[in-house]
């Protein structure tokens, strides 16, 4: 059907119901000429007339009647349907979909939400771990999160953590059987556990800076992961050494169960970043989430 066929019932709803062109005009905004001429090609499309008119009122006639009886509860639901639609304006609801890594999703995203969630149950998030640089606007996720200095420029970045820094660690077996890196181009020399990027399908070159000189070094060893879990699992087994975020590793440094080493040339940088498009509306979803994610010192 039509969109000027559905208009028309419409307009014939109101028509019959108040049994006046004047008071119907006025209700729906329209000129009683346009109201008229809308009824006239209604009745001409159906065949049939719906409306008796005298000088003084307007009645529907019988099959008025009818189709009246079958269409206002229809209009009805359909308006009632549209202000419940209303609170999706003011009330945190629907889903929201994320991009992030695998870190951010799991020191960030996850600890923060977690305690969102159950105070909103109409709200649904869904996170895709992706250590690629995915185009948020053509996959349709209404965010992602990344490193502060690789979001784009033309995306809306806001803080979600404090500034980050990397940690090159082994165990104490490891250890036992080499000598400890002195500097970052003695990684060459020892089995190390890398990671491989999704984006070029390359080895991740292990970042380095101090005094101001930075360095990225490409390591090599027998394990190639693409996981966070499992290069921690392989560095306390004593299969090589790693380069982790350091807040996964402090508690394993200090119980002996690693060693750090390279510490100082592992310099702060920035950390965490939520971006989404500049021309993006946010809903009270969003806000929500938003909100609950800013950093705070």
């Amino acid at each position: 059907m039509s969109a000027d066929r559905y208009d028309q019932l419409a307009i014939f709803s109101i028509v019959a119901q108040e049994r006046s062109f004047t008071r119907a005009a006025a209700r729906l905004g329209m000129s009683q000429p346009a109201l008229s001429r809308a009824m006239r090609q209604l009745e001409e499309r159906l065949g049939v007339r719906l409306l008796a008119r005298t000088t003084r009122s307007v009645s529907a006639t019988q099959a008025g009647e009818h189709l009246l009886q079958v269409i206002a509860p229809r209009f009805e639901e359909i308006d009632s349907e549209l202000a419940l639609l209303s609170k999706y304006r003011d009330t945190p609801a629907g889903k929201l979909r994320i991009t992030a890594g695998e870190h951010a999703a799991i020191s960030v995203l996850h600890p923060m939400l977690g305690k969102l969630l159950p105070d909103h149950p109409d709200l649904n998030i869904e996170i895709i771990v992706d250590y690629g640089f995915t185009d948020i606007v053509a996959q349709g996720f209404d965010a992602g999160v990344r490193l502060g200095e690789q979001v784009a420029k033309d995306m809306i970045a806001m803080r979600i953590g404090p500034d980050m820094r990397m940690a090159v660690v082994g165990s104490p077996a490891y250890f036992a059987r080499y000598p400890v890196p002195l500097i970052p181009n003695e990684l060459m020399a020892h089995n190390c556990i890398t990671l491989r990027m999704p984006t070029h399908g390359a080895l991740y070159a292990w970042e380095f800076e101090k005094a101001g000189q930075a360095l990225n070094v490409r390591v090599e060893g027998q394990l190639v992961f693409n996981t966070i879990a499992m290069r921690l699992e392989a560095v306390l087994q004593g299969l090589g050494l790693a380069y982790l975020p350091e807040n996964l590793v402090l508690e394993h440094v200090a119980q002996g169960r690693l060693v750090r080493v390279l510490e100082d040339w592992c310099e702060p940088f920035s950390g965490y970043h939520l971006y989404y498009p500049s021309r993006r509306q946010s809903s009270p979803a969003f806000t929500l989430v938003r909100d609950t994610l800013r950093y705070r010192d």
